[in-house]
């Protein structure tokens, strides 16, 4: 990621293969100077050819979630070997790797499907000691999905934000809509705004309903 400027970053997570989905969340969010995938990226046993190269084209960085695993692993064999799939995007989807630590103009990002504290596989829900215990982790922002629940919620230093789901949506908070999240980050600050929308029908797309806003200042303080 580029450093010294002001930068706007789009985050999706758990796509579940849902290209319709993915094609909205990005005509939704614009221009970004980087965009950021959070896990499950297709279903477990159901490859898409479109969202893994719709992310391979837009030079997406991406971390594998646990539907992407499944597929990736033994149990995925007939899935992945489909005649319609395609092996190119099947190895590019395996290069993925579990976690991604980087630093935005000075903030230290952490990006984990589940959570990031071992063993790395439960969902982190507000309130939880799952949430708790992202305290400890040495970062300013950490970017999860798997719950397919909107997040942004700052625990000790780091701020914790979950986009929600860009492919199923399952949020009762937001009337189940599908999501995405978009950092604006400087040197001083990163702001995040999670936007909900509805998938593209007909080539329509749907207005945002409402967002959910929220500053981190450098070093992690509100």
């Amino acid at each position: 990621m580029r450093r010294g400027q002001c930068l706007r970053i789009g985050v999706v997570s758990d796509i579940h293969g849902n290209i319709d989905g993915l094609n909205s969340a990005l005509a939704h969010m614009g221009d970004v100077d980087e965009l950021l995938c959070l896990g499950d990226i297709v279903e477990e046993y159901r490859f898409s050819n479109e969202v893994v190269d719709m992310l391979r084209v837009r030079g997406a960085r991406c971390v594998l979630g646990n539907h992407d695993i499944g597929l990736l692993g033994p149990h995925g064999i007939r899935a992945r070997s489909a005649e319609h799939v395609d092996p190119q995007l099947v190895a590019w989807l395996a290069d993925q790797p579990l976690s991604i630590e980087t630093v935005v103009d000075g903030h230290r990002v952490l990006m984990t499907h589940a959570s990031p504290c071992s063993p790395y596989t439960q969902y982190v829900i507000p309130g939880s000691p799952e949430m708790r215990r992202i305290r400890e982790v040495e970062a300013d922002l950490v970017l999860i999905g798997h719950t397919h629940r909107q997040t942004v919620e700052r625990v000790g230093r780091p701020l914790v934000v979950n986009p929600g789901s860009a492919g199923q949506a399952r949020d009762p908070a937001n009337g189940r809509r599908l999501s995405y999240a978009v950092l604006d980050v400087s040197a001083g600050a990163i702001d995040v705004t999670v936007h909900d929308f509805t998938a593209a029908r007909n080539g329509e797309i749907d207005p945002d309903r409402h967002s959910m806003p929220a500053r981190s200042g450098a070093g992690g303080t509100t």
